[in-house]
């Protein structure tokens, strides 16, 4: 995991070994700080701040990779934990973002994805490319832009002094 952006709740990653190629838009994970298996765990004031989170990453996902030559049209969100489901510690609670590049090859734009589980396929993981550290550091100098913004204040999220 590459570190992006993180929150006093929220760690904003990039995994090493995404789900999503760099070049048919990238994969970003978003992780609360506190262990939850599922968002009806999250009191409202977290749940509010992830959706917020989720929004600024999307919003800065998109514009970093265009910069950077990968076309992005859309974001996908997912909330899943099916890979953990039946392992003793069970699952965790994360937001995958997966940016959706028109002229992607492996993950075809308009597509629904498809993940064949890890232990099963792990071929299919190996030839996928993370986000590269140019990539890293323009999001978050793009979400560190973003939330300065009033559109995304705690007050209009109705977040001041809820933490």
């Amino acid at each position: 995991m590459a570190l992006i952006f993180q929150t006093p709740n929220f760690v904003v990653d990039a995994p090493g070994e995404p789900l999503i190629d760099r070049d048919d838009g990238g994969h970003i994970t978003i992780d609360p700080k506190i262990k939850v298996s599922t968002r009806q765990q999250l009191s409202a004031p977290l749940a509010i701040e992830l959706m917020r989170l989720t929004i600024i990453v999307g919003d800065a996902m998109t514009t970093v990779m265009n910069q950077h030559g990968v076309d992005i049209g859309r974001i996908n969100y997912q909330d899943n934990g099916n890979w953990r489901v039946f392992k003793p510690e069970g699952p965790v609670m994360h937001i995958h973002i997966y940016g959706r590049a028109k002229s992607a090859k492996h993950q075809p734009y308009g597509q629904t994805l498809n993940f064949p589980h890890r232990d099963e396929q792990p071929e299919f993981y190996k030839r996928l490319k993370p986000l590269l550290p140019k990539d890293i550091s323009a999001m978050r100098v793009e979400i560190n832009r973003l939330m300065s913004l009033d559109k995304y204040s705690d007050v209009v999220w109705g977040l001041l002094n809820r933490k």
